[in-house]
């Protein structure tokens, strides 16, 4: 089994529109996982084999040069909620292009490093989140961004996880009698963790504030229900 455990620090309770600037393993990724959530996905590369592999897989792909600023701002990242600046061996094209999207107005960008002193400049010039991502790294990304509930996943398989949440203000005070999540759902709740107690529950356990939830099935259904108690 896998776990990754990333400390990404983002506080937004919810992102909407999305812009993915170079597209690498890292950048087809997060594009494609963020799609997948049913978050519309602007994505950009200068290499346009790149743009044609993910363009049936988002909202809008173009091929153009991210570190003029008026094609960017032609492409609308300006409107993105979040930029993730995924340019992967070209360091002045990745520093540019994350200061131009600064520039656009952009409230929370992203951006990959591939040394430490590329990190360092790149925090320097306004990147909210530098990250060292690789494939998994990504999809783990897109569903932080989108779902932020979720602290931890552990990999059982290619679809089956093991989550570890934070239950949102709405669940509170209910029991999983109340959520029917296994039958609604299809998860199952395996344990909540509650102070320094592990809790076996049973259907009329009722979650309190602060509580911890595990809980086992796919990311879609868990999406499904975070959204139904968000």
């Amino acid at each position: 089994m896998k776990s990754l455990s990333y400390n990404f620090r983002i506080e937004k309770a919810k992102f909407n529109q999305f812009a993915v600037i170079g597209l690498g393993r890292f950048g087809i990724s997060v594009a494609i996982t963020l799609e997948r959530l049913g978050c519309p996905v602007i994505a950009i590369d200068i290499d346009e084999r790149r743009v044609e592999e993910v363009k049936d897989f988002v909202s809008y792909a173009k091929v153009l040069d991210s570190t003029n600023i008026n094609f960017l701002r032609e492409a609308g990242i300006q409107n993105a909620d979040v930029v993730i600046v995924s340019i992967a061996h070209d360091v002045e094209a990745s520093v540019l292009a994350t200061l131009l999207v600064k520039e656009l107005g952009v409230k929370y960008v992203i951006a990959r490093a591939i040394s430490e002193p590329h990190k360092k400049i790149l925090e320097k010039i306004g990147a909210d989140l530098v990250v060292f991502p690789e494939k998994e790294l990504g999809e783990y990304l897109a569903q932080k961004l989108v779902v932020p509930n979720i602290i931890d996943y552990i990999e059982i398989s290619s679809n089956i996880k093991i989550f570890e949440i934070r239950p949102t203000s709405t669940m509170v005070n209910k029991s999983l009698e109340d959520l029917d999540v296994r039958k609604k759902y299809n998860l199952n709740v395996l344990a909540i963790h509650r102070g320094g107690d592990i809790i076996t529950p049973e259907p009329k356990e009722r979650i309190k504030e602060g509580d911890i939830l595990y809980i086992t099935g796919t990311f879609e259904n868990l999406n499904n229900f975070l959204e139904d108690y968000k």
